[in-house]
């Protein structure tokens, strides 16, 4: 299995996993399935930013991969801070191969991956928007929504970019 892990600097990814341990604390199990979900969704992204860096042919998914990267970088590093506070672990990786996305997009180069990758951002985009919007409209934990609702801003923008790499 191939897993990469993300901590101070995501660009330097290694070959191994911290699972995510559950600990007795005071966020409310969707609160929780939210925070795994959210840096799940994070970490791919940033991922996928990389990936679409090196193997997209244009200049403006490069740069809308370039923006991902350093987005959901930042909102996963500002997630890893929320849950330490909440007293709850997140995932500090993820298994490259068992992600989709990921495996369908690392075999695709050029104008082919543009295509793939504006498409499953799109997709990507508007069920993680949904998510963080449905935390920050109904969380529990007045921080955990803080943290849906900051986020939701750049979702959609990333969601507008992808849409407009589709055309």
């Amino acid at each position: 299995m191939k897993f990469r892990v993300f901590g101070a600097g995501l660009c330097g990814l290694a070959l191994f996993v911290f699972p995510a341990m559950s600990q007795a604390n005071k966020l409310s199990k969707a609160d929780q399935q939210f925070l795994t979900m959210a840096a799940e969704t994070n970490m791919t992204e940033a991922h996928i930013g990389q990936m679409a860096e090196s193997q997209a042919n244009s200049q403006a998914a490069k740069d809308f991969g370039k923006q991902l990267d350093q987005d959901h970088t930042a909102a996963y590093t500002e997630l890893l801070q929320l849950a330490q506070k909440e007293g709850d672990d997140i995932p500090r990786g993820i298994n490259t191969r068992r992600n989709s996305t990921i495996t369908s997009l690392s075999s695709m180069k050029g104008k082919a991956f543009d295509r793939a990758f504006a498409r499953d951002e799109a997709m990507d985009h508007q069920r993680a928007l949904a998510a963080f919007q449905r935390e920050a409209d109904h969380g529990t934990d007045p921080d955990v929504k803080a943290y849906a609702a900051k986020q939701i801003s750049t979702m959609k923008s990333h969601l507008d970019m992808a849409k407009g790499l589709e055309k």
